[in-house]
């Protein structure tokens, strides 16, 4: 639950100015969170979120650090997905990609640290992964973007 929400968190400052814990913890709750003030304040220290000026509002942000180890999950996707073979296939709102054995969790791995908005989580085991994707137009992106990825584009 921590890492779902955290990922909320990162999605809604992508989204909107949050300048204070009670909107964050509002937003979180639009989102279906329950959460407590105690809990807001972990994740943001958790997070390592700043608080930076823009447009004359003062609002929650993530780090740049952070925001670079995102862009080293797509790295990390580029490199590994042109090297494995794989096919995807489709089952509800659930993408499974079969891959070699012993090569999904590394490739859940890097899906999750690349936080695309489009993914709501991965399971992975040995050769299989699941990617749940919140709505059909999300996982039909995910589907091209992983299929582009494997062709080394």
């Amino acid at each position: 639950m921590k890492q779902l929400r955290q990922r909320a968190i990162r999605d809604l400052l992508g989204q909107r100015p949050i300048r204070t814990q009670q909107e964050l913890a509002a937003a979180l709750r639009e989102r279906g969170f329950r959460t407590t003030q105690a809990t807001i304040s972990r994740d943001v220290a958790d997070l390592g979120l700043i608080k930076v000026a823009h447009d004359g509002v003062v609002a929650y942000a993530i780090p740049p650090r952070l925001v670079e180890a995102e862009t080293t999950g797509e790295e990390r996707l580029r490199k590994l997905l042109p090297d494995l073979p794989f096919e995807l296939h489709e089952a509800g709102l659930l993408l499974v990609l079969r891959t070699l054995p012993g090569s999904a969790h590394a490739i859940a791995a890097a899906l999750d640290r690349a936080r695309w908005p489009e993914v709501a989580g991965s399971i992975a085991g040995d050769d299989t992964l699941f990617v749940a994707c919140p709505d059909r137009g999300s996982l039909q992106r995910v589907k091209r973007r992983l299929l582009r990825l494997g062709e080394g584009s």
